[in-house]
């Protein structure tokens, strides 16, 4: 009976199913890749870092690091840091990352170069290394020569790949890598350059990394160094894309979710049409349980085959995203297809059919015989039936999405909030028809009248298209607002009144011939900001390094090890507002020294106005007390501080200058680093027009992941409008009929079909987009903490379009009324 049954409305339970294939494939894509994602990550931690571990410090190693480091003997080691570099050959000059490399690293892993051997005897040639997509830019070639510091090297070769890099990082500041006996000789390491120095250990086989680092890690805290095996950075990656998979899985839940309310929405209405030939099957003698079973088996049966085809879907779709995500991929993922997010995809396809086609499926077993006499009669369920089905929908929601996003919190919130966007917008499809019931106009015309008469009649089917156009626009538009948030909250974009262009590590001797050269160039000083480097050395009345063995502290761990760059001022500037305190401009010699710091400074240290920090500037102790704090706009594109010092405090330390300036054109700031970097080879320049271009080339591969999973939710949302809509045609079919038979002319019927769709359409996607409007400004408030500034897109494409696919697909329902008489109409439809 089932299997007729299905065969006999193949076409209705083919959109049905279909709402449950495209959910499924998101979700096992998704989870397929994630997996992978792991696996390889797991698998390659070795190549990704190559070494078993690294020792690293911001400083040169102090000496009790040294003799950590010395007594592990490293079996390569590395100085990197940012810097300027020229092409002799052209005149070119471009920020770099250079890296001087001594030893044979990478221990796993190969460092990619052309010609192949230019890895192995660039060191012995004393020749660079130079990135091989800077070489292309520049129209340079291996034998060709660059030009770093105070030294001139050969091009050995290109460089292609080197472990512990990724397409972002590189495309910022492309690595050069030079023998490290070079470095001294390029006298750009200079008082205040920003360097970090790796050293790189092979580690037997028979080595417990976890027990090591638990041993060494703690020891190398205390002097200023750190320690990252293979294993925590492998941890550490995971977590991070871990972050990126959290994301496409809400917008696989989202998919998934359309595709459930696809599923109650086709079933409820489906259902209803059958229930006369229920009560017929009964009168002749079939049991509750035999007429349940009917149509359990038959949305079972297509549960499992939509979860079969959308698994399989899914595997093929999986593929996609290495392409996809391969600029934030810093190595190769080998895809395989593993068996558990296929079961998953098979049972979620059972679970879901069944669950949420459970209220109406319940109708068959509660529908008396009498049906096939009393027609408008419904069957009544139990309500602690119902409310034990309703539960159980609310649990497989917590734990499919707590099992999505591995978080009970998260899970719950996304739950509560998708149960209050359903019972809204229920409460605004009753209100509506109730308003339409109270205030009914009835001097409109008969065709008008009709059109509102069918919102609230029998049979009437405003709540489930309401609830089903009304929530596939809220998950829709709720995704697209927070695309918007995603992208604004990194939107960059030069201006006429802001710097374009920023110079680092001027040294004190070196000020006023900067101002010069500036001026000669017939560009603004627009800065000339002092940098004094400092480390904290008390906060309040615990020692920094009775802190660092402290497990019990609040102190966040990133203050106790890390080295502020500081300026002096007398006035905020406008990225900055106070908010405690009072801006202290100046002080008189030995007058108590008062500072201000940042908001976020004073809560990772747990500090306010009135507490005491002494800092150890370069050797020197040096006692302050917190005078003020500030909010700072770190987003803004402008050099900002944690600390600042007022004025008559820190201008005989030893320090170094950062200026600022705007180039007019592409041509002037080519010409002027080209200059500077001539006369000035210690000072590092960067172009924000390049890192503008370069944030934007990222911003549209996030933007193109973002879109392409909206694309899942999309077609799965109009696939349940089309499927909800659809069904909804067996409904008004018999009604337009009995219209015609009473002598209703085609024009009339159809004016009558499109008002009733026109009202559906607009309230339900009205009402989604408004809901999303909520639920985005809340997620700007309180997740992103950001503006809230919606796009128009929703109002303007979403509403009139979702709108208009809703009255098409309601006007084709009434073809065969208009094109047949009305007696060929019902024959067909007995």
């Amino acid at each position: 009976m089932a299997w007729r049954d299905a065969k006999a409305s193949r076409v209705r339970l083919l959109l049905f199913m279909s709402s449950i294939i495209l959910g499924i494939s998101a979700v096992v894509a998704i989870q397929l890749f994630s997996e992978n994602l792991r696996d390889n990550i797991k698998r390659q931690s070795k190549n990704l870092m190559g070494a078993d571990y690294i020792i690293d410090t911001r400083q040169e190693p102090t000496e009790r690091a040294q003799e950590i480091i010395d007594s592990l003997q490293p079996d390569a080691m590395e100085v990197n840091f940012v810097s300027m570099i020229a092409f002799p050959k052209n005149g070119g000059t471009k920020l770099v990352n250079v890296r001087g490399m001594e030893g044979d690293f990478p221990f796993y892993g190969t460092m990619k170069t052309e010609p192949n051997d230019a890895s192995k005897n660039y060191q012995n040639r004393k020749g660079a290394l130079v990135d091989a997509t800077l070489m292309l830019q520049y129209n340079v070639l291996t034998g060709d020569s660059i030009k770093v510091g105070e030294v001139t090297f050969p091009i050995i070769g290109s460089l292609k790949s080197v472990p512990g890099s990724n397409a972002v990082s590189t495309s910022v500041a492309p690595p050069v890598i030079i023998p490290y006996s070079s470095i001294d000789d390029t006298e750009l390491l200079q008082f205040g350059s920003r360097k970090e120095y790796q050293f790189f250990y092979k580690a037997s086989d028979t080595l417990d990394l976890n027990t090591f680092e638990d041993k060494i890690d703690p020891m190398l805290d205390l002097a200023n160094a750190d320690l990252d095996t293979h294993t925590s950075t492998s941890r550490r990656l995971g977590r991070r894309y871990d972050n990126v998979g959290k994301f496409l899985n809400l917008a696989a839940f989202i998919a998934l979710l359309l595709g459930c309310i696809g599923i109650a929405s086709s079933v409820h209405i489906y259902i209803k049409e059958k229930l006369k030939a229920i009560a017929i099957l009964k009168c002749l003698g079939a049991s509750r349980k035999q007429s349940f079973l009917i149509f359990l088996i038959q949305i079972s049966g297509i549960g499992v085959l939509g979860g079969l085809i959308g698994s399989f879907i899914g595997v093929a779709l999986q593929g996609l995203f290495p392409y996809i995500l391969k600029s934030f991929l810093p190595f190769e993922v080998e895809m395989l297809v593993t068996a558990q997010p296929i079961i998953i995809g098979i049972l979620l396809g059972l679970f879901m059919s069944v669950l949420f086609a459970l209220i109406p499926l319940l109708h068959t077993w509660y529908v008396s015989p009498l049906k096939v006499l009393r027609v408008s009669e419904e069957p009544q369920q139990p309500r602690k039936v119902r409310t034990l089905v309703y539960c159980s929908i609310l649990l497989f929601l917590f734990l499919f999405s707590f099992w999505l996003l591995k978080d009970a919190s998260y899970a719950l919130v996304f739950v509560i909030g998708a149960v209050i966007t359903f019972i809204i917008i229920a409460i605004v499809a009753n209100f509506f028809m109730k308003l339409v019931r109270r205030f009914f106009p009835k001097t409109w015309s008969f065709t008008a009248r009709q059109g509102l008469l069918n919102l609230y009649r029998p049979n009437n089917q405003t709540v489930v298209l309401v609830l089903a156009i009304g929530l596939g626009t809220f998950l829709i538009s709720t995704l697209y607002f927070t695309k918007d948030i995603l992208l604004s909250k990194t939107e960059v974009g030069p201006t006429a009144e802001n710097a374009n262009i920023i110079i680092l590590d001027v040294q004190s001797h070196q000020r006023e011939a900067m101002a010069s050269q500036l001026n000669e160039s017939e560009v603004p000083i627009l800065d000339n900001i002092p940098l004094v480097t400092m480390r904290m050395h008390q906060i309040k009345d615990k020692l920094v390094n009775e802190l660092r063995q402290d497990t019990t502290r609040q102190v966040r761990g990133w203050i106790l090890n890390h080295e502020f760059r500081t300026t002096y001022r007398d006035e905020l500037i406008a990225s900055e507002v106070l908010i405690d305190g009072e801006w202290t401009e100046e002080l008189e010699p030995n007058e108590p020294i008062v500072i201000s710091i940042s908001d976020n400074l004073a809560a990772d240290a747990n500090v306010e106005v009135g507490d005491k920090i002494v800092f150890n500037v370069q050797g020197v102790l040096m006692e302050t007390t917190i005078g003020s704090i500030r909010q700072v706009d770190w987003g803004r594109m402008q050099l900002n501080f944690s600390i600042v010092f007022p004025k008559g405090v820190l201008e005989d330390a030893p320090q170094f200058s950062v200026f600022t300036t705007a180039a007019e054109n592409e041509q002037v700031s080519a010409n002027l680093q080209r200059n500077l970097v001539e006369k000035f080879p210690n000072v590092t320049i960067i172009d924000l027009r390049q890192v503008f271009n370069i944030v934007e080339d990222i911003l549209d591969k996030v933007a193109w992941v973002i879109n392409f999973m909206a694309f899942f939710s999309i077609i799965t949302g109009l696939i349940v409008l089309i499927g909800s809509v659809r069904t909804s045609k067996y409904q008004r079919i018999k009604e337009s009929v009995l219209l015609r038979t009473i002598g209703a002319k085609n024009p009339q019927i159809l004016k009558i079909s499109a008002l009733e769709y026109l009202f559906l359409g607009a309230l339900g996607s009205l009402v989604g987009i408004l809901l999303a409007l909520i639920s985005g400004l809340c997620l700007a408030l309180f997740i992103f903490q950001e503006p809230f500034s919606p796009s128009a897109i929703p109002f303007v494409v979403f509403l009139p379009g979702i709108t208009l696919i809703v009255l098409i697909i309601g006007l084709s329902n009434i073809r065969s009324v208009l094109n047949s008489s009305p007696l060929e109409v019902l024959r067909r439809e007995v």
